[in-house]
């Protein structure tokens, strides 16, 4: 007998790969197995980098991640798409396309503008393209502060997020772990209702991969949920055991553990 067609939810990552194994295309695929959930991927770009300094990017050919996409979504329906790190501008308008043919399924995009050793990874072609071509197709976007200043243009949190959900985006999660205080502040802001805050203890150390791994964790979370607000606070609470039970395997940041039981 023939195995059975599986039934598992199908999360489509778009991200770059990154050699510790902490954050990009490694975190989605931890995290969508963290749900019990299968994450086929293409990845938008190569990266040299270790716990604690970012090296070099190298972006996928536009071309070619077109056709991996594209043979791919002949054969297997997703149920959602997570996004990270993308590199280039011509990948923005290829992940457009991609984005355009998926039945409005729900899509988190996570924009990554600098590494989390404080690289650049931007430029003003990949600013405009994600405000021009994916916000207007994105459920929840999940910059941190100095992401949200940097594509909305504007010099403090709400102002950005009314820019961005101006933009076309449907909710917009700003998250407050790069700020110094006590507390870590998280505050979704959607189209849909008033702006809704998140308070969570900051944790002791600096931690690689851990928007990754709230972005991963919040598209599994909206698979078959239509409530944003619990799907966000699910999420991060599922981050915050990650980062509680880190690890330091380089001489640096520390290693979200995304293989938590239930």
């Amino acid at each position: 007998m023939l195995p059975a067609k599986s039934k598992q939810p199908v999360v489509l990552a778009l991200s770059a790969h990154d050699p510790s194994g902490a954050a990009g295309i490694q975190a989605d695929m931890e995290t969508v197995n963290h749900y019990r959930y299968h994450c086929i991927s293409v990845i938008t770009a190569l990266t040299a980098q270790n716990t604690g300094k970012f090296d070099s990017i190298l972006p996928q050919n536009p071309m070619v991640f077109s056709r991996q996409a594209e043979l791919l979504l002949d054969d297997i329906k997703i149920d959602a798409c997570k996004i990270g790190l993308i590199g280039s501008d011509l990948l923005i308008h290829e992940i457009s396309d991609i984005l355009g043919n998926l039945n409005n399924v729900p899509v988190v995009l996570d924009p990554v503008l600098h590494s989390g050793t404080g690289s650049n990874l931007s430029s003003e072609d990949i600013v405009t393209a994600l405000c021009e071509k994916l916000l207007p197709k994105v459920t929840v976007l999940t910059p941190n502060i100095k992401e949200a200043l940097t594509i909305s243009g504007r010099s403090n949190p709400a102002d950005s997020a009314a820019v961005l959900l101006e933009n076309g985006c449907k909710n917009v999660l700003i998250t407050g772990a790069d700020q110094s205080s006590d507390n870590v502040i998280n505050v979704l802001y959607s189209q849909d209702h008033d702006p809704i805050e998140y308070v969570w203890a900051k944790l002791e150390g600096s931690y690689h991969g851990s928007g990754c791994t709230l972005a991963s964790a919040l598209i599994c979370e909206l698979i078959g949920n239509k409530d944003v607000p619990s799907s966000v606070q699910r999420a991060q609470e599922y981050t915050i055991k990650t980062l509680t039970h880190a690890v330091q395997l380089g001489n640096s940041q520390f290693h979200p553990q995304r293989q938590q039981d239930n």
